[in-house]
């Protein structure tokens, strides 16, 4: 099984930036982020496809970017315009279905803070 390592985050202010990096130990096709903030149930942020294709939750939507290199093994999300309510731990997994990542399990995660 692919391990992936999340990295990235910390703590920024309203407004600021992030970019986040999955490196994972082989290939990957579908690549997915997803947050979990305290108290609330973790959620699909985006996905981007072994072709390029992108999805993103409405939330996020114009100012998350999901990217990938496929030399590295390695998938991106750039995060603009942070918003207080973007703190959560993200989490990437190899697949943009929550129960079935649930099933595949989860790395560390990288907490991101945004104060306001």
């Amino acid at each position: 099984q692919v391990q992936l390592v999340e990295s990235g985050g910390g703590l920024v202010q309203a407004g600021g930036s992030l970019r986040l990096s999955c490196a994972a130990s082989g290939s990957i096709n579908t690549m997915a982020w997803y947050r979990q903030a305290p108290g609330k149930q973790r959620e699909l942020v985006a996905a981007i496809s072994s072709g390029g294709s992108t999805d993103y939750a409405d939330s996020v939507k114009g100012r998350f970017t999901i990217s990938r290199d496929n030399a590295k093994n390695t998938v991106y999300l750039q995060m603009n315009s942070l918003k207080p309510e973007d703190t959560a731990v993200y989490y990437c997994n190899p697949s943009d279905r929550l129960w079935l990542a649930n099933v595949r399990g989860w790395g560390r995660g990288t907490q991101v803070t945004v104060s306001s």
